[in-house]
């Protein structure tokens, strides 16, 4: 068996994340963000710029890893610092103080940049077979377990931790716009607002029409009204039955409804209802809202295998929606809104946000803010580089897993050559099919 020589190198410099070149393009040319740093928080004394501080964690962050100590492997990174325009990469310790003094300031300039590489970028939005794009919001939860975390309280699936919230546009999932809460929030607190701020921003990169897609935590008459206020906005809601009469809605449901029988022993029945409700405007005044509510009301004699059940099972289902569409699509738009569960897991898992290193609330929320740019700057590379004919993952798909954009071309090894005032990038003749999708994106960030 051949053995290797095992040496290392004093003159060449080599990188196993050349990934970190699209990164460094796509913050650089696509935002903002270096001069509105600058301008949110001026650095009173000498020391490391803020935007090299928070350019230093972006790199780190798409490479999978969120904590500081990360940082320290790059402070004599060259291709690193060349990659991100830095002058200096600061040290764990100096990392970790200037998030906690300027968590505040640092938030709103990093939460644009996300809108403004979205719109820069000219990013695809997929839309559905009706002509809309669907903008998917959800409540999730980040288990920090065991920790003294500023607001880590209990969360509604039984462990400590966050309860963040995240709306996510287009079939492609890009993070349009997202708010840290604590774990014991119920969702529809401060709902609202974080809708208004979400739909304002969605028109700053796309201004046609939207299907805003909820689950039962949201089913609230504010909600419905809020977005019937909107142009272009459709809404599907799921419905929560709470305290409803199975029974009732059973008999209505299968004498009115449209009935049909997937196999022996089982009927489903769906039917369409218009609610009136009243409420009250700002001004106190009385009005009336009216909202078409799906309901789809499952009956069970049998269960799968045939075996008789001793009284009918019933499940009752409801969607509340502007959509005019049959009751069985309504319900088949509604199903895709699942896909949403594998974004909130991309960003716990695949770049290891689960837990939040820092221990100060305002710290995470700049930290989710820096996550959330580089999960759409990640999204963008795989949509560019790793979808298509001639590419290195070799199943088809619409979309890449965060994961498979990270471990494909964030860590693609490369070797860095000086010429002068040039520096190259250059790969083994082995990986062929990944240089070129390299190429594609690095191309597309640094000179479109």
């Amino acid at each position: 068996m051949q053995r290797f020589q095992i040496e290392i190198s004093k003159d060449e410099s080599y990188t196993s994340h050349s990934g970190v070149a699209l990164v460094g393009q796509a913050v650089n040319r696509f935002t903002k963000l270096v001069p509105a740093l600058a301008k949110a928080a001026p650095l009173q004394s000498g020391g490391i710029p803020h935007a090299d501080v928070i350019r230093s964690y972006l790199g780190v962050l798409s490479l999978g890893k969120t904590d500081y100590q990360a940082v320290m492997q790059h402070q004599a990174d060259t291709f690193f610092k060349k990659s991100l325009d830095l002058a200096r990469v600061p040290s764990e310790p100096t990392l970790r103080q200037r998030f906690d003094e300027h968590a505040e300031a640092f938030l709103s300039p990093v939460s644009w940049a996300t809108v403004e590489f979205l719109k820069n970028a000219k990013v695809l939005f997929s839309p559905l077979k009706t002509g809309h794009v669907p903008l998917d919001i959800d409540v999730f939860t980040m288990d920090n377990s065991a920790t003294r975390k500023e607001g880590v309280s209990r969360t509604y699936m039984g462990f400590d931790g966050y309860a963040p919230i995240a709306a996510y546009l287009a079939n492609e999932g890009w993070l349009i716009h997202w708010q840290l809460r604590p774990g014991s929030q119920h969702s529809q607190k401060e709902y609202i607002p974080f809708l208004q701020t979400t739909l304002a921003r969605v028109r700053q990169v796309y201004p046609g029409k939207l299907l805003v897609r909820k689950d039962s935590a949201h089913d609230a008459l504010d909600t419905r009204i809020e977005l019937s206020r909107h142009e272009q906005v459709d809404y599907l809601i799921a419905w929560n039955p709470r305290k409803a009469d199975k029974e009732a809605w059973s008999k209505r449901a299968f004498t009115e409804g449209t009935v049909t029988s997937p196999r022996p022993g089982k009927r489903v029945a769906l039917l369409s209802v218009y609610e009136t409700h009243t409420y009250q405007d700002v001004n106190g005044k009385e009005c009336e809202f009216t909202s078409r509510l799906v309901v789809k009301v499952t009956e069970r004699e049998t269960d799968k295998k045939g075996q008789q059940l001793l009284l009918p099972e019933i499940e009752l289902q409801g969607w509340w929606t502007s959509l005019d569409l049959p009751e069985a699509d309504v319900i088949a738009l509604y199903r895709d809104h699942g896909t949403s569960e594998q974004f909130h897991s991309e960003l716990k898992t695949d770049m290891d946000l689960e837990r939040l290193p820092s221990g100060k609330f305002a710290t995470n929320k700049l930290i989710f803010a820096c996550a959330a740019l580089v999960y759409n700057i990640l999204r963008f590379i795989g949509q560019l580089g790793l979808i298509g004919n001639r590419v290195p993952v070799r199943h088809p798909a619409k979309r890449r897993r965060i994961r498979t954009v990270i471990q494909e071309l964030m860590y693609f090894a490369g070797r860095l050559i000086a010429t002068g005032r040039r520096f190259k990038l250059r790969f083994s003749k082995h990986v062929e099919i990944h240089a070129e999708a390299f190429m594609r994106v690095y191309v597309q960030l640094a000179y479109g």
